[in-house]
């Protein structure tokens, strides 16, 4: 992201700010007022966030009025750092600070030793620069090798070979945390921090100051604090201290997406397809991803992240680009593609050790029963029945039907020829979409796959060809 320049118009020195009406107030004074504003004007509060506006938003927005840190609970994948870093939209768009201040002192009132020998420097002509909220942000991946240096700060030799005192606080390195002051400063995954490091940020959430090798410091610190974590460690009984625990006003669980509707929303805001992906199949997709992390084949402590229905898509995206540059044909994803790509995801799924050796049978099977649920869904109506009739009777007759990611959409549909009721399947199956011979092959393919699924017609894999057949006729033997 590239951060805009300050426009002109705002003020360079202390006295122009001031003139301006400029009041200084905290940053979780900021956040409420601006929260209040979003939510009496009937605007989004967390922006890009899916499927959280009846249970984790209010959560998040109670938090935020009452002027609360809080840490996000939930497994991987549910958009716990997304969810996080929306929140600078609710910082103000600039916010002043004093020119050449590693901790972007407040002009009116600076906490850093150099902050305040600069304001009694220059009193009212204070050089003042301007911070963009996207600036206001801090983030770390908490990590067992994090240090106290890296958060909080630490003696800079340089300083010290310059000539300094080290009595003298100028002498200090700030680290991650003073570095954000006035802003938003973010932990990830906070039980993998030690627990010596866990304690150096006791001081931080309750008295707003940090302590640098012994120094007598006081640096009051405005910030907001949010951390994720995964709610089996964030226990007395994991890896997180108890007064840690103990400072957060407020834990918020997270959760995946518990409408199909919004899995299927946020597949498609957050995949990158660059081929038509039909609506019947992100379907598909939704509910497979549902069926992963309901299955007992599944170690559900770890979750199964959005990233793999995201995933998912994004690799019958490429395998319909493939075909398309095979067969010279429009780029459109089918179901037989989905088959195609499960030992792609394989890597995205924690199995239980009962499962090892079969997960991606596990997979298949639960792409299949995703299939089949979807199928029923899209084709089980009235509007459907005489096309399905009509290609169970033309199996019937003998005839085949030949696909494979190297089968163009034209030789799908000159296979099959004219068929009673085709045009209505299309138009129940994908009412948004304009009708293309990709787009119907994808369909004839899909309803075929359900057929099979549901016992009606037969079907042959042969490597990278599938062969839909008639149900052979019982022997009289």
């Amino acid at each position: 992201m590239i951060t805009p320049s300050p426009p002109e118009t705002l003020p360079t020195t202390l006295r122009a700010l001031l003139a301006s009406g400029y009041t200084a107030r905290s940053v979780k004074a900021e956040m409420q007022a601006n929260l209040l504003v979003r939510l009496r004007e009937g605007k989004p509060t967390l922006p890009g966030i899916v499927g959280f506006d009846e249970t984790v938003g209010p959560q998040v927005e109670r938090a935020l009025l009452a002027g609360h840190d809080f840490v996000l609970l939930g497994e991987r994948g549910q958009g716990k750092t997304r969810l996080i870093r929306s929140l600078i939209e609710l910082l103000d768009e600039w916010s002043p600070y004093i020119a050449g201040s590693e901790v972007f002192d407040d002009p009116t009132a600076p906490v850093s030793a150099l902050g305040r020998r600069l304001a009694a420097e220059f009193g009212d002509d204070l050089p003042i620069a301007w911070r963009h909220r996207t600036e206001r942000y801090g983030e770390k991946l908490a990590t067992p090798d994090t240090s106290v240096g890296d958060l909080i700060g630490d003696i800079d030799p340089v300083k010290v070979a310059e000539g300094r005192s080290l009595g003298d606080p100028e002498t200090i390195h700030y680290g991650l945390v003073p570095r954000t002051n006035r802003g938003i400063f973010a932990i990830n995954e906070l039980p993998d921090l030690v627990e010596r490091i866990q304690v150096a940020l006791l001081n931080v959430l309750e008295e707003r100051d940090i302590q640098v090798r012994g120094y007598t410091l006081r640096l009051p610190l405005d910030m907001l604090v949010v951390a994720s974590a995964n709610p089996e460690d964030y226990t007395n009984r994991g890896r997180i201290i108890t007064p840690l625990k103990d400072r957060f006003g407020a834990e918020i669980r997270t959760h995946y997406p518990l409408d199909l509707d919004h899995e299927v929303e946020l597949i498609t805001q957050e995949a990158a397809i660059q081929a038509v992906v039909p609506r019947h199949l992100l379907d598909i997709v939704a509910r497979f991803t549902r069926r992963v992390r309901q299955s007992p084949a599944v170690d559900h402590r770890s979750g199964v992240s959005a990233r793999f229905s995201i995933a998912c898509v994004e690799e019958l995206s490429g395998a319909a680009l493939r075909r398309s540059a095979i067969s010279n044909d429009e780029p459109v994803a089918r179901i037989g593609d989905l088959i195609d790509i499960v030992p792609a995801l394989r890597g995205k799924v924690e199995f239980d050790v009962a499962e090892e050796g079969r997960e991606e049978e596990t997979l298949t099977l639960l792409a299949r029963q995703a299939t089949a649920e979807a199928w029923r869904e899209n084709l089980g109506g009235k509007r459907t029945r005489p096309f399905l009739t009509a290609l169970v009777g033309w199996f019937d007759e003998g005839r085949t039907l030949e696909t494979s990611d190297l089968i163009g959409s034209r030789e799908i549909l000159d296979a099959l020829g004219p068929m009673e009721g085709l045009g209505a399947v299309v138009t129940a199956v994908e009412p948004t979409m304009a009708p293309s011979p990709g787009l119907t092959a994808s369909i004839i393919e899909f309803a075929a796959e359900g057929l099979w699924l549901t016992r009606r017609i037969d079907k042959d894999d042969d490597g990278p060809f599938t062969t839909y057949r008639a149900v052979p006729a019982e022997s009289d033997a």
